[in-house]
């Protein structure tokens, strides 16, 4: 895990995969930071287990208060690095489903129809790179569902390379990354911009290594 910056008020670190965000049990971010840092952290928003990528976490309840509402409101913004299949046409525009979440089997549906606990998604996508038959997609979320990226790729048939829950092939890793997040400084009020690149050394990244030099 690498710790990209720490104030008084937040941590920003880079999840790896395989790790949870938060829980109560077991090794999670929360655990993890407060062992690596020493500090005490409030989780304010999440990556799935099999997504790595840039996070941020509070240090004080207050800063968990407005980061929190940053992310409710839609003004904590969120990008992303997504590999699939080539061949998704448009190779720009905005996905927008109604989700259903079926906690019992961990999986997010596209669904037709509003009914209870159906909620609405959107996120703008761009092919940024196409290589040997891949993909490398960029990704803004409107929305934040659990599941999101996954679910509404995999429903118009391109699946992420190495996401076997929703129909992608076998990688070594899920290729999805959360490369840039932006928000707030719950102290200053002034903005604040955070990235990375994914490890191209292996997964379905590597492929596009030249495209992140």
């Amino acid at each position: 895990m690498t710790v990209i910056k720490e104030t008084r008020d937040f941590i920003v670190c880079i999840k790896p995969a395989g790790v949870v965000s938060q829980s109560d049990e077991g090794e999670n971010m929360v655990t993890l930071l407060g062992e690596c840092t020493g500090s005490t952290v409030y989780p304010v928003h999440r990556l799935d287990r099999e997504t790595a990528g840039v996070m941020v976490f509070a240090k004080t309840r207050e800063a968990a208060a407005s980061l929190s509402e940053q992310v409710l409101s839609g003004r904590m913004q969120k990008r992303y690095y997504a590999v699939t299949r080539a061949g998704l046409r448009p190779e720009s525009g905005v996905m927008e489903d109604l989700l259903f979440r079926d906690k019992s089997k961990n999986k997010t549906y596209v669904v037709k129809r509003e009914r209870k606990g159906v909620r609405r998604a959107s996120l703008e996508y761009s092919l940024a790179c196409e290589k040997d038959g891949y993909a490398l997609w960029d990704i803004l979320l409107h929305t934040g569902r659990t599941h999101q990226i996954r679910a509404q790729f995999s429903s118009r048939g391109f699946p992420l390379c190495g996401d076997r829950r929703y129909g992608g092939e076998k990688a070594e890793n899920t290729g999805l990354f959360a490369y840039s997040l932006e928000f707030t400084n719950p102290a200053s009020g002034s903005a604040e911009t955070f990235t990375a690149k994914p490890q191209t050394d292996a997964g379905p990244f590597s492929l596009f290594g030249e495209y992140f030099l």
